[in-house]
Parts: C-alpha cells; structure tokens; sequence
C-alpha cells in the first residue's frame, strides 16, 4: 500500500449522513457521531482536500443532509451524489467516477451507519486497488452486534479502523505549522470537547 494519508493524496467520502439514517445510529451517542462528521468536513476544509457526499432515498425516511454539515460544507452538499437506492455507493457509477475524478487513491469513509453505509464500500473499494481507512467514530450501528460484525468484515479485507482525531492527527502531521494550528482548535473543540 501508500502508506500514510496526507492533504495531497486522500479524499473524504460522506456516506449517507442524513437527518433520519443518523437515527439509526445507537452504538455511540448520536451527538458525538454528529461532532465527528462535521470536524472530518472542517479538517478537509482546512486542508484543500476533496470531499465527496453521497445520499441515498432522500425523499424516504433519511432525508436531507444533516444541517450541521450542510452549514459547514453547502458547496459539496449541493453537488453530492443522489442515488435512488443504490445500497453498496461503490456500486454507483456517479459516485465512483467522481472518486474516480479526484484522481487520489488514498480514501477516508464514514458511513452514517457501519453496518450498511460504510463497511460494503469500504470493502469494494479496498478490494480495487484504494487504500480505505474507515472513521468509525463518524459512523455507527444500530446494535453493538452488527457494528462488531462489519468491522470484522472490513478488517479482514484490508480496510483500516480509525478514529476521528487518529485521521486529524495524520493529516496534521506538524501542529506547529500554520494549518496545524487550525486543525488542532478543531480536535480539541469538535472532537474532544469534554477532555480539556
């Protein structure tokens, strides 16, 4: 593989994360997924890297985008992909091809929920050629079986598990240069805010 990801070869896919799928979320407080997703969105911000949103049925029970999301990033809200039902986004020809436009091979996912969202993509990804690394803080399950189940599965097929502030801390890579700075007031505001 290429080892670490950095501002100039990764992109971050959002899964799904829309008003009513975020409900179905019961494995981690809903809250600390909203924080997470949106600190991923800011840090991509920050560092110029692209970011793909994807929807699925949102005229059905999962809705609009997550208007916390949607405040930070209205410009990849408003061209993200809109599938009609498509379950694994790999599968989906717009999305791929604008993974595929982006030209990086290195992809960081969180899927609104691990167990459907993000562990299918995740794996067809990997299993391309993509080095995955799956947010899983920035996703979640609607039981702590089935969250344990798709990590196995994506593990084993060579998608790496990670954290919000383990992917803020790789892409920083220098807390001490200016963007640094930047994405270190969002870890310890966004991600962390009851430890400091």
């Amino acid at each position: 593989m290429w080892g670490t990801f950095t501002s100039s070869n990764s992109v971050l896919l959002l899964i799904d994360h829309q008003v009513g799928t975020m409900k179905l979320i019961k494995n981690i407080p809903l809250e600390v997924a909203k924080r997470n997703t949106v600190a991923l969105a800011k840090v991509a911000k920050v560092l110029g890297i692209p970011i793909i949103v994807t929807t699925g049925t949102e005229d059905k029970f999962q809705g609009p985008v997550m208007p916390e999301l949607t405040a930070v990033i209205p410009d990849e809200v408003a061209a993200r992909v809109a599938r009609s039902g498509v379950v694994n986004t790999w599968e989906d020809p717009d999305f791929r091809a604008a993974v595929e436009k982006t030209q990086r091979r290195n992809l960081t996912m969180a899927g609104v929920t691990t167990d459907v969202c993000l562990y299918s993509p995740a794996i067809s990804a990997t299993e391309q050629g993509y080095q995955v690394q799956a947010v899983l803080d920035a996703s979640g399950s609607p039981t702590e079986l089935s969250e344990e189940l798709a990590r196995r599965r994506m593990e084993r097929a060579g998608v790496t598990l990670t954290a919000t502030n383990t992917v803020i801390a790789e892409l920083a890579r220098d807390w001490s240069r200016p963007e640094g700075g930047k994405l270190l007031e969002i870890m310890l505001s966004d991600v962390l805010p009851k430890v400091f």
